[in-house]
């Protein structure tokens, strides 16, 4: 079974950066469609079809953005490594979430950003901007 183990999180002030990674083990990324999705403060608990979906990239290296991050957010996969990343630029207060990864063998297209079409999740990493 793949596993996903996201890392990177912190705390940052607005305009700041961060890098979360996202370990895969269990199988090749490069197999699925990749997704980071992050679920607001106060909703933790609540289900993953909950989770706001804002970047993706599928088998074919085809990236989708949410508006609220494009142009600030860069997803990326090192195959090598078997490790997905964001680079998440001018951070906002309201980018403060605890951010998933997750792998899909099916999403594609207008399926991308939407959670309950991906499996397999991560713990997730807690991200924080202050203003």
């Amino acid at each position: 079974a793949q596993v996903l183990v996201e890392s990177g999180g912190g705390s940052v002030q607005s305009g700041g950066s961060l890098r979360l990674s996202c370990e895969v083990s269990g199988d090749s990324a490069r197999r699925y469609s990749m997704g980071w999705f992050r679920q607001a403060p106060g909703k933790e608990g609540e289900g993953v079809k909950e989770r706001e979906g804002i970047a993706s990239i599928d088998k074919k290296g085809n990236t989708a953005y949410a508006d609220s991050v494009k142009g600030r957010f860069t997803i990326s996969l090192d195959s090598a490594k078997n490790t997905l990343y964001l680079q998440m630029n001018s951070l906002k207060p309201e980018d403060t979430a605890l951010y998933y990864c997750a792998a899909s063998l099916y999403a594609a297209g207008g399926w991308l950003l939407v959670a309950r079409h991906y499996g397999a999740w991560g713990q997730g990493t807690q991200v924080t901007v202050s203003s």
